[in-house]
Formats: structure tokens, C-alpha cells, sequence
């Protein structure tokens, strides 16, 4: 595997900047993703990193070699694209041999035989290679599509939301089969979502691209903990992070430029005890149970804002009940929604 490099990378589409000077280092074998909603630039950052599109500035390398300006098929890199794109005429053998029969690739039919033995067997889909293309599930094309990335053994794998159209149970399956995968290849892998569950479970390191700025890199935990800003906080969690403005929380002692207070589920208690001066009052307006955990729906009073707890086991609320909220690690920012340190 080899590492990648992208030094100030900016491409604009007519009026639209989609990417802004992207600067971003990828060790060899590392599984980095670019999380953020659609037209945060994702997609275009694959496109000019396999050379599908030319960048206005900026440098790409890939193993230590200046790529900017090479055709796609000099990169050595595979691209797994979010639809399947299977060719459906051929059986999953020839699918996953494509590759390796190109003239970019020449190899002889008994290496090939022998690589898609491997790769089919990694994916377990050994006993699918047979059948048609057109006669498999949604999660074995998606095998197939990936396994066709694989089979070539390239420098960088580039994958752009793979995974969405399937179901959440195969979703689920396949991002552990994924990441099994890449951590048995070593593979570099440069994965773009908008699902925040794939990037915290698959990431060796998350990207936030914000508007085609990447405006912060980190671990997941870190970026989770300690976020940037209020866009980034709000980029990951589930239940979405709480953003109050402070003067609906008057009696917390916040920095005096934090204009906004952020806090998880997690990290609001609710207290049945309403003479304490440091809760906020506020009333149970629903609960949601799952499973082991139940989030409180809260509605602040004299006022519409409403927040998420998560209720601790062995404490049940009801609808209507009346509730202290207390704030536990809040984070604050700022009128631009910048992080504001305590």
C-alpha cells in the first residue's frame, strides 16, 4: 500500500467552490473518511484524487509521486463507486476478473484464477462465482463491487459511500466485513459518508468537510469529545447534539463570548429535586425506549426549545413529569459557531 498527500487541492465547478484548498495526509495503510452532508465536496475530492476530474490548484501524491497531472489509469488506484456497476452479462467470475485481464494489467488466467479465488474468498462469496451478476442480493453485488477494487492489489482504494443503498442490517454487516478487510490487506483506503455511524465505527481518522473546507481531522473519539465547532459537533452523535442558546440557560456560568452551549444526551442529568437553583426547569414532553437506553424528550419552560437526555438505567420518567436539567462538560461557542474554550 502506499500513502497519500494532498497539498491545497481546490477545484470549482462554474460559481461553486467545491473544494478550497484541501490539505490532507493519509498514511500507508491507514482507513481515513470524509464525513459531511452532500455538497460538502466529498465526491469531487475522490473524483480529482483518481483523476477523474483536473484540479484548478494544488498537488496530489501518491506514494511519494506527484500525480496531479497523470491520466486516472497511471494512479494505480480502484474506485468503488455507490452504485454497484456490475457488468450483468458477465458471472461474478468474470466480474471480479475484469480487471485483471485488462491490458493496463496483464496477467496470466492462472494468476487470475488464483486472485479471485482469494479475494472471493475473503468476501465469502466463494460459492457465488457461478452465478450471473443479475441473480445476486443487493449485499453480495456490493461484495462483488468491492472485491473488483481488491482484486488488483493498487496503491489507494477510493470509496464513495458504498454502502448506502443497502438495507441498515446489511450496512451493518458490511462495515464490519469492511473494515476486517482493510485491517487484513493493510489497505490505504479514502472513504467518503454522510453516515456518522460508518465513519466512528470504520475510521482509523475522520475528515469533517464542510462546504469543501476540511475543517477538522482527528481520530474519531476526538472529534466526538472535542470538536471545532458546532458544525462539527453536530456531524456526529446519535441522538444529535443539543445547541441552546445561552440565554435560555442564563443560570450556567459560560466564557462571556459563548453565545451558544452544546451538550450530548449523555451529559444532561435530570433531577426530580426542583429547589436547587442550578437546574433548569424544564418538563418531560416524551420518552424513547431502546432497548437498554431511553431518551428523555425535555421541553425547557417558557420556552418551545426542547432537549435529548439519556436517562440513566434504573430512572424512569414520564410525559408530563417535571424535571431540573443539569449540564455536565458543556461545550460552548460562539456567534459563528466556534468553539469557545472554558
Amino acid at each position: 500500500m502506499a500513502d497519500l498527500r494532498l497539498s491545497g487541492v481546490a477545484k470549482r465547478f462554474g460559481a461553486v467552490q467545491a473544494v478550497a484548498g484541501l490539505s490532507l495526509d493519509i498514511a500507508s495503510g491507514e482507513f481515513i473518511v470524509l464525513l459531511g452532508p452532500s455538497g460538502a465536496g466529498k465526491t469531487t475530492t475522490l473524483r480529482l484524487v483518481a483523476g477523474l476530474e483536473k484540479v484548478d490548484a494544488g498537488q496530489i501524491h501518491i506514494a511519494g509521486h506527484d500525480v496531479t497531472t497523470l491520466a486516472p489509469a497511471l494512479r494505480d488506484v480502484a474506485f468503488v463507486f455507490q452504485q454497484y456497476s456490475l457488468y450483468p452479462h458477465l458471472s461474478v467470475f468474470d466480474n471480479l476478473a475484469f480487471p485483471l485481464r485488462s491490458p493496463m494489467h496483464p496477467t496470466s488466467e492462472a494468476d487470475v484464477k488464483r486472485k479471485v479465488g482469494e479475494i472471493a474468498q475473503l468476501l465469502r462469496i466463494e460459492d457465488k462465482l457461478q452465478s450471473p451478476a443479475t441473480k445476486l442480493s443487493g449485499g453480495q453485488m456490493q461484495r462483488v463491487a468491492i472485491g473488483r477494487a481488491l482484486v488488483r492489489d493498487p496503491s489507494l482504494y477510493l470509496m464513495d459511500e458504498p454502502l448506502s443503498s443497502l438495507d441498515a442490517k446489511l450496512r451493518n454487516d458490511l462495515r464490519l466485513e469492511l473494515k476486517r478487510i482493510q485491517q487484513d490487506l493493510g489497505a490505504t483506503m479514502l472513504y467518503v459518508t454522510h453516515d456518522q455511524i460508518e465513519a466512528l465505527t470504520m475510521a482509523t481518522r475522520i475528515g469533517v468537510l464542510d462546504h469543501g473546507r476540511l475543517v477538522q481531522v482527528g481520530a474519531p473519539q476526538q472529534i466526538y469529545e472535542d470538536p471545532v465547532s458546532s458544525y462539527v459537533a453536530a456531524r456526529l452523535g446519535s441522538p444529535r447534539i443539543n445547541l441552546v442558546p445561552r440565554a435560555l440557560l442564563n443560570g450556567i456560568k459560560a466564557p462571556e463570548r459563548a453565545v451558544t452551549i452544546g451538550a450530548r444526551a449523555e451529559h444532561l442529568r435530570l433531577h426530580r429535586d426542583l429547589t436547587d437553583l442550578a437546574y433548569r426547569s424544564a418538563r418531560v414532553r416524551r420518552v424513547e425506549r431502546l432497548s437498554d437506553q431511553h431518551l428523555v424528550h425535555v421541553g425547557l419552560d417558557g420556552s418551545d426549545h426542547e432537549l435529548i437526555t439519556a436517562a440513566p438505567t434504573g430512572l424512569t420518567f414520564e410525559p408530563g413529569d417535571a424535571v431540573g436539567v443539569e449540564l455536565v462538560q458543556p461545550l460552548w461557542f460562539d456567534a459563528d459557531g466556534q468553539r469557545v474554550r472554558a
